[in-house]
């Protein structure tokens, strides 16, 4: 088989990617090793970057359409009390929004299968890279199955998130950064009246923060030590839930009913990675795998859709194998290193919030 772009990992970058260049006539096919799109949990804030990505190329009513919700504000609270507020400038009414992983590619998807030049392959996983004689990338060896097909490609972009298999096969270094902390997820019912908000607290020095969700959830993300899980895990949870109620009062009947176990909570590594090489002859890296970022502001997904756009900009159908794609990494480079940057300090200079408070 033969198209002029693969691009591996049907994530948000990726599947952004693959929709563009179709729509420029680029024959693309999208590989994807889950079954189903959006089944992994991952950052699903959208700010104002990858809201105006989506607007420019009229994807953002589909998107509204499967649903997402708006934060009206940010809030700092301590022992129960609210005591800081951030609100949206007047002239935007909003911060973030929340957007289920799965709307946001649905509604990507929904355009691209409208296109002959599209193709999309879901439980295929990416086994190994071809080279020529030169040493350019110039395949990928799929297997879905038993079933196992080479795929030729002037350009194969690897876009399949922070253990990417691209990058690992091509050999691209990168460096990665521990924060000191891990996070603990749970999902659970909103309560009656509650308002689309980003809600924190300070734990033992540590974050807790909710995110209201659209469809009436809330995401609990909470730091911990590192490392600290599996002694955590022995010990009853009842003084942790404690805490969290103590936190935010008007959680108390919904986590209760909906948190009973160290099972109801999942367990994300957190760490950040940076490579300075995004990429050799025929291949390229994209989003998480090569800028991985920690849920700290909510960069990672935003950035990885600019990541999408921006190289979509570039590439043309008559000369994929000869675009020199300096400019794009330098540019990009500067960005993922400057929001790594800012997310450090966020983490370091987190509790200055409450020194009102000391």
């Amino acid at each position: 088989m033969k198209v002029d772009v693969c691009v591996v990992g049907a994530g948000p970058s990726g599947t952004l990617l693959a929709y563009l260049l179709a729509k420029k006539d680029i024959s693309v096919l999208l590989i994807e090793r889950s079954e189903n799109i959006g089944k992994f949990f991952r950052g699903e804030h959208v700010n104002e970057d990858g809201e105006a990505i989506l607007k420019k190329h009229h994807l953002f009513d589909g998107v509204e359409e499967l649903g997402l919700l708006r934060m009206e504000h940010i809030e700092y609270w301590h022992n129960g009390e609210l005591f800081k507020t951030i609100e949206p400038d007047p002239a935007i009414g909003h911060l973030s929004m929340h957007v289920p992983q799965a709307n946001l590619l649905t509604a990507i998807l929904n355009e691209a299968q409208k296109l002959p030049n599209f193709q999309l392959w879901l439980n295929t996983a990416v086994s190994d890279l071809v080279q020529d004689e030169s040493g350019r990338y110039m395949a990928v060896k799929t297997k879905h199955g038993e079933e196992v097909q080479v795929v030729e490609a002037d350009l194969i972009v690897g876009a399949d998130g922070r253990y990417s298999t691209v990058r690992k096969k091509a050999g691209l270094d990168t460096v990665t950064r521990k924060h000191d902390f891990d996070l603990l997820w749970a999902r659970i019912p909103a309560p009656a009246n509650w308002s689309p908000s980003i809600k924190n607290a300070s734990i033992d020095g540590l974050q807790l923060a909710v995110y209201s969700q659209a469809n009436d959830f809330i995401q609990i993300g909470w730091n911990i030590k590192e490392g600290s899980y599996p002694k955590l895990h022995k010990e009853p949870i009842s003084p942790f839930i404690d805490k969290l109620i103590e936190a935010f009062p008007e959680l108390e009947e919904t986590v209760r009913n909906n948190i009973q176990s160290w099972h109801d909570f999942v367990l994300l590594d957190v760490f950040s990675s940076f490579s300075e090489e995004w990429g050799k002859e025929g291949l390229l890296c994209i989003g998480d795998a090569v800028h991985t970022m920690t849920p700290t502001g909510g960069y990672g997904l935003n950035c990885a859709l600019k990541d999408a756009d921006m190289l979509a900009d570039i590439l043309h159908k008559e000369k994929i194998s000869q675009i020199d794609f300096t400019n794009f990494i330098t540019e990009r480079k500067k960005e993922a290193k400057k929001l790594l940057a800012s997310q450090i300090e966020m983490e370091q200079t987190f509790l200055e919030n409450f020194a009102v408070l000391s």
